[in-house]
């Protein structure tokens, strides 16, 4: 990658919570709503593989999405949004999540970038 590249700060790294474990906690708060069931469904054989990936790693959902944002050279900072400590101690604990070369090659064949490879792919 060129040493200028654009950079990117993604919103809602965690997809509005499509990659924080959705498929375990799928009957409560704002998961229970049409439009979020939708989109499981939509997704569901990405998440079905994105979270048997995560459990495989021994690493939560969330933790696995904001180590891949972390390790992509084209994010600048990843924006949180933690509503609970809890949340931000999780997030801060994605910062000890090292994903090897296979762990990232295998997140970038589940979520593809929007136009090719990934992570070049978001910055448009």
């Amino acid at each position: 990658m060129p040493p200028f590249w654009p950079g990117l700060i993604p919103w809602s790294p965690l997809a509005g919570g499509l990659l924080g474990g959705v498929l375990k906690k799928m009957a409560s708060g704002r998961r229970a709503r049409p439009a979020f069931a939708r989109l499981i469904e939509q997704y569901r054989p990405q998440l079905e593989a994105y979270e048997g990936l995560c459990e495989d790693l021994g690493e939560t959902p969330s933790d696995v999405a904001l180590a891949w944002l972390l390790q992509n050279p084209v994010v600048t900072a990843p924006l949180i949004g933690p509503r609970t400590v809890e949340q931000l101690q999780q997030a801060l604990h994605a910062t000890t999540v090292t994903l090897s070369d296979d762990t990232m090659s295998c997140l970038d064949e589940i979520w593809p970038g929007p136009g090719g490879e990934a992570p070049q792919a978001y910055a448009w």
